[in-house]
């Protein structure tokens, strides 16, 4: 589709992904795209204006036949991607156009589509209120009693490389969506190709890419495409909710690349870095892309976010930044991974807003502030028990030393996603056997706190039903 006949604006300098455009008298806004005159109709996303009369873009498809003197033309629209049910099941990427080596969609069934800008919409009022039949049962026994998935909400698996985030997201994806009946999106941002693949026939495998929509921006992209994937993820999972009046579940791998692509994407436009050497608008990036993952009166959406932790630094400023918006916060650890223990969660680093009493119930928070009080008793007592050995142990202390040990070999599990690899089928456990088998061991709320060991768990249980029965 030429152009030409609205140029407005002529190429004065390239320089990698950015343009220098100067215009005549037609300026164009912030976000808008414009298009180079050329074969392939080049877009570029507006990032600046300089000068009164030249804007600073970015070349979003990395096309490098743009030349110095081509001209430009407006398009008078922000990038805008088709929503619709026509998306699901599909691999796209931050333009919406398919990378799953399927076919565009027809002319006529785009043109029939709505379009929507992938940037911020207006503000729209949001809703918190949780209750306990809005808890999303995982089937893994550690997030479900430590770190409960609740409906509208905000959750991050953070940690380093090598833990275990994107398996145990895939596991996530595999247990929630089967059982939600809820639209899920997923944007891959910044990761490996070789995730994406193995994610995506994994929901092939398991049926799921029906009620599925992917949009992908991996490593391999540039910066302005893995900055832009997760915008566009969102702005799918916005239709659904507003206008088909749907739940939605949203799934962001990884959250730190989609700080690392915008950092990219500073660096090239020539802005001063701030604080940790960060771009100065990391506060902003952040909290428009977490705004939008909410709940209003039409639907919900459920986001399930991972986030990188360079060199296992939980201090680093944008990891610091990204916590601080969700509600609960998975920590995964080297140290325990290198015990074998799968998921590798660090139980005491992680936390949860949504573990309230008028959320999950007194039970559930009763039995999860004993389990936490004993696992901390645990870490402060393995220094003393490396000096003067577990026998030296007063009578209470050996009682819950010994229930930590059997509370951590509960909470180890299989997943359903590694069956394939390994050959040994996953665990899938509801929260009311999670419930049933803390209280095992560590007793009743306002019963007497037996030590058990963990092979001892099921020997007790059947003795106690035994007992009932008589």
């Amino acid at each position: 589709m030429s152009k030409k006949a609205n140029i407005t604006g002529k190429i004065r300098s390239l320089k990698g992904l950015v343009v220098t455009v100067q215009f005549i008298d037609d300026m164009p806004n912030i976000n808008e795209i414009i298009y180079v005159d050329n074969e392939n109709d080049s877009p570029l996303l507006v990032s600046s204006m300089s000068g009164g009369d030249t804007a600073i873009c970015l070349n979003i498809g990395g096309d490098y036949s743009i030349q110095k003197g081509d001209g430009v033309s407006r398009s008078g629209k922000s990038l805008e991607i088709p929503v619709g049910e026509e998306m699901i099941g599909r691999v796209w990427d931050a333009m919406a156009r398919p990378i799953d080596g399927k076919p565009q969609l027809d002319q006529a069934t785009l043109d029939k589509m709505i379009k929507r800008p992938i940037f911020a919409p207006d503000f729209q009022e949001t809703s918190l209120e949780s209750r306990q039949d809005d808890i999303l049962e995982t089937g893994l026994k550690v997030l479900d009693f430590f770190t409960p998935f609740v409906k509208g909400r905000k959750i991050g698996i953070v940690g380093g490389a090598g833990v275990g985030k994107t398996v145990l997201t895939m596991e996530i994806i595999n247990n929630v969506a089967e059982g939600s009946g809820a639209i899920s999106m997923f944007a891959g941002i910044g990761e490996r190709i070789r995730e994406g693949h193995e994610l995506y026939q994994t929901l092939e495998d398991n049926d799921l890419l029906k009620t599925t929509a992917m949009f992908f921006g991996q490593m391999n992209e540039n910066p302005v495409q893995r900055s832009l994937i997760g915008l566009a993820a969102i702005t799918l999972a916005e239709y659904f909710r507003d206008d088909m009046k749907k739940d939605v579940l949203l799934f962001a791998d990884n959250m730190y690349r989609y700080i690392q692509a915008r950092n990219e994407v500073s660096t090239i436009i020539d802005q001063t870095p701030a604080e940790g050497g960060y771009q100065p608008t990391v506060f902003s990036d952040v909290k428009t892309f977490q705004d939008r993952l909410a709940s209003n009166a039409n639907g919900s959406i459920t986001a399930l976010q991972t986030i990188y932790v360079p060199a296992d630094d939980l201090s680093d400023p944008a990891v610091q930044m990204i916590q601080h918006e969700l509600d609960s916060t998975i920590v995964l650890s080297r140290a325990v991974a290198a015990q074998g223990i799968r998921p590798a969660v660090d139980i005491l680093a992680s936390k949860s807003s949504l573990l309230t009493p008028e959320v999950v119930g007194e039970r559930h928070y009763e039995l999860a502030t004993r389990s936490m009080a004993i696992l901390q008793k645990y870490e402060s007592l393995k220094g003393i028990i490396a000096i003067i050995g577990e026998s030296e142990l007063s009578s209470e202390d050996r009682d819950d030393y010994l229930k930590a040990k059997a509370l951590i070999e509960f909470f180890k599990q299989r997943f359903n996603v590694m069956e394939k690899v390994t050959g040994i089928p996953g665990e899938h456990t509801s929260r009311k056997q999670t419930l049933d088998g803390v209280e095992a061991i560590i007793g009743k709320i306002d019963g007497p706190n037996e030590a058990i060991e963990p092979e001892e768990q099921q020997d007790t249980v059947e003795e106690k039903d035994k007992s009932g029965a008589e």
